[in-house]
């Protein structure tokens, strides 16, 4: 019995050991790693025409705000949803980055977003809520739900990207909540 998981430890060994060897690759660098791009927003719906929505719609400074919160609720969801190896959550320490990177601006957009829930006369609990139903339902159904989730948490940490704003939110639930932005006069 001892001879036989000897030589399993012996074969288990070599094996590894061999998966790392190189036998002689070439010694360049790797290939650049693609820059991240905001290239994985889902397909959004074409809103309604302009005089269906003006009584409804929002201005571009509201609507910054909504879909910051949106991103925020997204990608809370995607850490959530998508696991690594062992089951384990796949995006937990970029998640916390994330929020590290945006803290300041998340406080800011709460109160903004509670100042436009009073105006346009809306529960921001029930918005928050819907946001994160919404993009829970789309795990099941998006084959590419985690790596979009990936890509735009990419997207949010490059050092370029300053502001919460810069980032698109995976998907843009607008159209399905009735938020649409106000047509040019």
């Amino acid at each position: 019995m001892f001879k036989r998981l000897t030589q399993a430890a012996v074969l288990a060994g070599s094996v590894l050991a061999l998966g790392a060897c190189t036998l002689g690759g070439s010694k360049t660098a790797a290939a650049p790693v693609k820059p991240p791009a905001a290239d994985y927003q889902a397909p959004v719906p074409p809103s309604p025409p302009a005089g269906q929505t003006r009584a409804i719609c929002y201005n571009a400074a509201d609507l910054e705000i909504v879909r910051a919160r949106m991103v925020q609720q997204e990608l809370q969801v995607v850490t959530l949803q998508c696991q690594g190896p062992g089951g384990r959550r796949a995006y937990e320490t970029v998640y916390a980055d994330f929020v590290g990177k945006f803290r300041n601006e998340f406080a800011t957009n709460a109160r903004s977003l509670s100042q436009i829930a009073g105006r346009k006369r809306f529960n921001t609990d029930v918005f928050v809520t819907e946001v994160a139903n919404r993009t829970a339902q789309r795990a099941p159904t998006d084959k590419e739900f985690c790596s979009r989730g990936k890509r735009a948490f990419d997207w949010a940490m490059d050092p370029k990207v300053t502001a919460l704003s810069q980032v698109p939110p995976p998907y843009d639930l607008g159209p399905e909540m009735n938020i649409y932005a106000c047509p040019a006069q």
